[in-house]
């Protein structure tokens, strides 16, 4: 009886391995069948530079409003002695 016993877990590991062949060929099939679009890649390309073209000028301007305040010194000493 040993023997069969053998035999029954060899057709369970052979369908066992086919079922994982399929479901990696299945996969691997998926991947390799997809493509990308070119012009889908460059229009996202082109949004991403835009917007980093956009975030830019958003800190310049930024910068431009924040180096346009005028600080008095005396002020500063009079909340730097008030906050102590």
């Amino acid at each position: 009886m040993e023997a069969g016993d053998g035999g029954v877990d060899r057709v369970v590991d052979s369908k066992d391995l086919q079922q994982q062949s399929k479901a990696f060929d299945k996969l691997t099939d998926r991947v390799e069948d997809r493509q990308l679009d070119s012009s889908r890649a460059q229009s996202a390309m082109a949004s991403i530079a835009a917007s980093a073209e956009a975030e830019k000028n958003a800190m310049r301007l930024r910068e431009k409003e924040l180096a346009a305040v005028k600080i008095n010194a005396a002020e500063v000493d009079i909340i730097a002695n008030e906050l102590e």
